[in-house]
């Protein structure tokens, strides 16, 4: 029997004093609060405080006394205290997926497998970080009498605002690198799904990391941003291009940097050969994982002629047969979108394309009899760019079928966007896939996957180009960026200029003699 709205059961972990305690941590001197809400049904979980400029402004203060006692702390022990979270993120991977399933109304396999990302983050830097953080000696401009050295040093207090589609993995895993650098967090989650990063603070406070290292502020954007951002030192932010933009000009304008990974109008290409069985079902979690709400889900999907029908009939059945609904348990393929306000845009898209003469092959509609926000698994065709869903990031379960009668005319096809932030290619000739792919003007290429094997691979940076981003996270710049350099350089003999009693034609002479030898030797 299928459970409507009103007869689910909250997680039993999710009580009401265990809310309590996550939202004490958020400082609002205000009184103003947000009614955070169980997004399945609507009811409201828990009074979220909204700080004002001067909580943020009171944050950042006692995060940089607290910054200045873990940058002097030996790299070895800050990094104690990863391997010690590390195991009390699996240790409590249930408990963590039940917020994150309560504040953002994913089905439970996405929630189950967002709790894994902050492990797979901290065991790779904790295999990286000391070889990236030691202090590097390199050569001086004269061989045996300069050197110079890299070190690197934490940039202060980082600044992170992280998206409501993943809460968890993004306000806690890309803290994970800034931390181990020596630096201090403020995150400002959204206030829709602040719960579950405020429980991933409290667990590395648990595993030993300092209290008022990392703060955690609330509210909305336009009033918590500016202020966020003009007290860090460096800003890590995930979310729309739109508010990227807004993000990136108020970093120019303080001379700080940041990173950006913002929206994406991602395609599938599937090539002649490729596996039906397989490409179907890659599509479906590409279209439909996490009900749509992926930075690097799948929107457009390019077929040739000769498989279009095939993959069609195929899909939409996949598509149409989807287990949808409300539970907190493995049952439902696909959950609820995050929010009623995001339904209405998902739908607007879909009502847009319809009246441009797009044809909708299943779903298309609101589902309120299952919960507030949820909307139907949706397969379109007949597509133009003349629409929004056309060439605006949806956001939902919402994909549209193309046709392509070359494979020059699918990778134009796929390019013809302003975004380039991950695409997928499907064929059992993994040399041809692999061809196409570097080709695709994006940051992320996936062959015979949608996302997870370029996501996953945490040792490779991940990023955008175009209007998808500026920066990356994982790989070594994933936390490099988070530090300043210092380049420390000795002189052991005074031989920078001419020598007592040489002119300086002559010294330019025995200087311009050396660069030639040492060009020859390969010394410089």
């Amino acid at each position: 029997m299928t459970l409507t709205p009103l007869e689910l059961t909250r997680p039993a972990s999710v009580t009401d004093a265990f809310l309590a305690q996550l939202v004490a941590r958020v400082p609002g001197s205000s009184g103003a609060t947000w009614k955070l809400t169980e997004v399945y049904t609507g009811d409201v979980l828990v009074e979220l405080p909204q700080s004002a400029p001067e909580d943020i402004e009171r944050a950042f203060a006692v995060a940089r006394e607290a910054q200045l006692k873990w940058a002097a702390t030996p790299l070895k022990d800050r990094l104690a205290v990863f391997k010690r979270a590390h195991a009390l993120f699996v240790d409590r991977a249930r408990a963590i997926a039940d917020l994150i399933q309560v504040e953002s109304g994913k089905n439970r396999r996405m929630a189950i497998e967002e709790t894994c990302d902050p492990p797979m983050v901290m065991s790779h830097y904790l295999k990286r970080a000391a070889r990236l953080l030691a202090p590097t000696r390199r050569g001086g401009p004269v061989p045996l009498l300069t050197t110079s050295t890299e070190i690197r040093q934490p940039k202060g207090v980082v600044g992170i605002i992280a998206p409501w589609n993943f809460p968890f993995a993004t306000g806690v895993s890309d803290a994970v690198p800034a931390l181990m650098a020596g630096n201090a967090v403020v995150l400002k989650p959204d206030n829709k799904t602040a719960l579950s990063p405020l429980y991933g603070v409290r667990l590395l406070e648990e595993a030993g990391l300092p209290e008022g290292l990392f703060q955690v502020v609330c509210g909305e954007g336009p009033d918590v941003g500016p202020t966020l951002i003009d007290h860090a030192d460096y800003v890590m932010f995930t979310g729309s291009t739109a508010t990227g933009r807004v993000i990136g000009e108020r970093a120019g304008r303080n001379l700080i940097g940041c990173c950006l990974e913002l929206g994406g109008k991602n395609p599938m290409i599937l090539l002649e050969d490729a596996s039906l069985e397989e490409a179907v079902q890659g599509a479906v979690f590409g279209a439909f994982g996490n009900t749509g709400q992926i930075c690097m889900h799948i929107e457009r999907i390019y077929l040739p002629e000769s498989r279009y029908e095939e993959f069609k009939t195929a899909f939409v059945a996949a598509a149409s047969a989807l287990d949808f609904r409300a539970a907190y348990d493995f049952g439902p393929d696909m959950g609820s979108l995050v929010s009623v306000d995001h339904m209405r845009r998902v739908k607007s898209h879909v009502d847009d394309a319809v009246a441009k003469g797009a044809t909708v092959l299943c779903g298309g509609k609101p589902r309120p009899d299952l919960g507030p926000a949820f909307f139907e698994p949706t397969v379109l065709e007949g597509v133009t760019t003349d629409m929004l869903c056309g060439v605006t990031e949806t956001f939902g379960p919402v994909v549209a079928l193309h046709r392509y009668r070359t494979v020059d005319e699918a990778v134009a096809l796929a390019n013809n966007t302003d975004y380039g932030l991950n695409a997928s290619v499907w064929s059992t000739d993994v040399a041809a896939a692999r061809a196409v792919a570097a080709r695709i003007e994006s940051g992320n290429v996936n062959v015979n996957d949608i996302l997870a094997t370029a996501y996953a691979a945490k040792g490779t940076p991940s990023g955008g180009v175009k209007n998808s981003g500026v920066g990356a996270r994982h790989g070594d710049q994933g936390l490099l960026k988070y530090t300043d350099v210092k380049n420390l350089a000795v002189l052991k003999k005074q031989v920078m200029g001419p020598r007592p009693g040489q002119g300086y034609e002559k010294y330019v002479e025995s200087m311009l003699s050396g660069l030639k030898l040492m060009r020859k030797l390969r010394i410089r």
